[in-house]
């Protein structure tokens, strides 16, 4: 698994907390305008895509768990038929490509589902690093966020753990990942996340669609046993 850098010597350079909550958030409101302006006829040509091939409203509002566990309603463009689970994890279902559209596919592997959640940026619901917000049925992840501080920042569009294995990457050491990056949260570490998700995105790299294999093996056990 790639690392975005070692967690235990990383110690970013910082101005101030209050300093810090001022700029990242300047950022945020300044670039987030600035991408959908540029990015609107892309957003309008995915939108008209997205509702012929799932033959749904091409926006798809979902409940995620925000800053301090307050809920909040998260855009994406709509890559599933309309009849996918809407509060299941896509990694919880066993059988992700009996819901994904044709098109959809290709849009989730080039992250373009995401550009929405720029508004939710420009809000204040999100940020452009910080962990991903997490359907409330991820009840696990959330105790282990709740218990070591990470839901103390908002959540972002990319992240540590979206950079060091994103898809890949276990409960657990999302959790810590999420933990790192709230205790060590600089204008240094966003740069160098935001960064690393470019290449990311553009290799496609280490997205898995659906549950792990080991778990479709148990389940598939499991139903012939009953």
């Amino acid at each position: 698994m790639q690392k975005v850098l070692s967690m235990n010597t990383y110690r970013a350079a910082t101005f101030g907390t209050k300093a810090f909550a001022f700029a990242k958030r300047s950022f945020d409101i300044l670039f987030s305008l600035a991408l959908i302006l540029v990015l609107l006829p892309l957003g309008l040509v995915v939108s008209i895509v997205a509702a012929v091939d799932t033959k749904g409203t091409p926006i798809f509002i979902q409940t995620r768990m925000g800053r301090n566990n307050v809920p909040f309603k998260m855009l994406k463009f709509r890559t599933m038929s309309v009849d996918a689970p809407s509060n299941v994890a896509t990694c919880k279902l066993d059988d992700p490509d009996r819901y994904i559209s044709k098109v959809g596919g290709l849009i989730r592997r080039l992250s373009i589902d995401e550009l929405p959640q720029l508004i939710n940026i420009l809000f204040g619901q999100m940020s452009f690093v910080g962990p991903r917000p997490v359907v409330l049925t991820e009840t696990e992840l959330l105790e282990l966020r709740t218990r070591n501080g990470a839901c103390s920042v908002r959540p972002g569009l990319t992240g540590v753990a979206q950079t060091s294995g994103r898809d890949k990457v276990s409960v657990n050491e999302k959790a810590k990942m999420d933990a790192f990056y709230a205790n060590n949260a600089s204008l240094q570490l966003d740069c160098r996340v935001l960064m690393l998700t470019v290449g990311y995105v553009l290799r496609s790299q280490d997205i898995c669609e659906g549950a792990p294999v080991s778990r479709k093996a148990e389940n598939g056990r499991a139903e012939r046993s009953a």
